[in-house]
């Protein structure tokens, strides 16, 4: 059980809670069907924290923080999914890979997968490896079917390395890896990393930064992250800034390296969000979205939007902040997904109708404002349907959204649904 008393730690540390301005909520049904449901036994993967993404043909795949007989006693090293539609309907789930605790494979991979070009998958681990504190792992389609895992590198704390990954990671044009690490680097605060793949086999670490608990930077980063059209970094950290309440951050190449700028200091101030999530999002001018766990006016998380202003700095403002009550959402732990007409989509974990989760939208409207939709609220008295989402959602090119929930549905081990509008 230690994978789910490290989430439940984690969700704990997120856990400061948040609220927002005082917008107009409305609640929408939608047509939600759930694609599958995860069994919590031995042979199936099943409590998905991660989100999901598509290949060029439709298939989903994803992470799940538990798994079957590869890790017994506990069955809890994780596993890697993937989701293929049925031309009848229905959709048929592969396990491509079960992580085992056998001192060289990771386990424990608490967020999704990124896909290269040729069709390989690439994630990590917060656990496990040659060092037990985490791993870069690779799986690739196998020639007659089945894939391939490789772990590419094992992280270390020791010298001021990485170590203790929760995000996912992020490709370059040439093929290098990003991501971030909770533990480790220089102050043993947290570090963002580069992978890069090595002429002769094998891959080479690189701190790009080492995150320091000195009152302005950033620490203990759990999430992806982002580049801009410059080959720019942007992330997120839990802790640190200037109110000890994390941060937006940006990772400026330099010709000597990279460059780490602090964008936003949350604060708890009653109006801002705090404990920012892990992921951000783009639009198609440059602004930065993003959610907090807690913070607002009722300390149960916001939507947030950073826009760059004149002098290299940047302007936040507070697009929702969530509220408990009947029909809103609250305590966010997944970014966004941005879609048309500047429309952005999240999940909340607790809230709505139900009190188990919701699927919102946030609608621009006049004045700078912004309409909150419950899309959908989760309901725990249905036979098939999950609870508690704690992954951001993927769009298709139809406008449907999909996402996981961690908990229950029909085996207990939470589902992969779809919300069509």
């Amino acid at each position: 059980m230690r994978n789910q008393k490290f989430l439940a730690g984690l969700t704990a540390v997120l856990a400061i809670f948040i609220a927002t301005l005082c917008m107009e909520t409305r609640a929408v049904a939608q047509q939600e069907s759930v694609l599958y449901n995860f069994s919590a036994y031995l042979t199936d993967a099943y409590f998905p924290y991660s989100g999901l993404i598509f290949d060029a043909a439709g298939n989903l795949y994803g992470t799940t923080t538990n798994s079957g007989a590869s890790c017994a006693p506990s069955y809890n090293c994780g596993a890697v999914f993937e989701l293929l539609p049925q031309s009848g309907g229905g959709w048929t789930e592969i396990i491509l890979h079960s992580f085992n605790n056998n001192g060289t494979d990771g386990y424990a991979p608490f967020q999704g997968l990124v896909l290269d070009a040729a069709g390989n998958l690439y994630g990590t681990t917060y656990r496990g490896g040659a060092h037990g504190v985490g791993t870069v792992f690779e799986l690739t389609p196998a020639t007659g079917g089945g894939w391939t895992e490789k772990v590419l590198y094992s992280f270390s704390c020791k010298n001021g390395g990485a170590c203790n990954p929760v995000a996912s990671l992020i490709l370059d044009g040439v093929g290098n890896l990003y991501g971030t690490t909770q533990g480790g680097g220089a102050y043993y605060a947290g570090s963002v990393f580069e992978l890069m793949p090595q002429a002769g086999g094998g891959w080479a670490e690189k701190i790009l930064h080492s995150f320091n608990n000195n009152g302005k930077d950033g620490v203990g980063p759990q999430g992806n992250l982002l580049f801009d059209a410059s080959g720019n970094l942007y992330g997120t950290t839990l802790g640190g800034g200037a109110y000890n309440y994390g941060t937006v951050l940006e990772m400026r190449r330099t010709p000597g390296g990279w460059a780490e700028t602090v964008l936003h200091s949350f604060q708890s101030n009653g109006s801002d969000g705090n404990r920012p999530n892990p992921s951000l999002v783009f639009d198609a001018v440059g602004n930065l979205y993003g959610t907090t766990f807690s913070g607002g006016v009722a300390d149960d998380g916001t939507v947030f939007k950073l826009s760059p202003a004149s002098g290299g700095r940047w302007t936040e403002k507070v697009l929702h902040r969530f509220i408990q009550n009947a029909t809103d959402g609250r305590l966010p732990a997944a970014g966004l997904v941005l879609g048309a007409s500047g429309k952005l989509y999240g999940t909340t974990t607790v809230g709505g109708t139900y009190r188990v989760g919701t699927v919102f939208e946030l609608l621009p409207s006049t004045g700078g404002n912004w309409t909150e939709t419950i899309l959908y609220s989760f309901n725990p008295s249905t036979v098939t349907d999950g609870i508690y989402p704690y992954s951001a959602l993927v769009l298709d090119a139809a406008g449907n959204l999909y996402g996981t929930t961690s908990s229950v549905g029909t085996y207990g081990g939470g589902n992969v649904f779809d919300v069509t509008p």
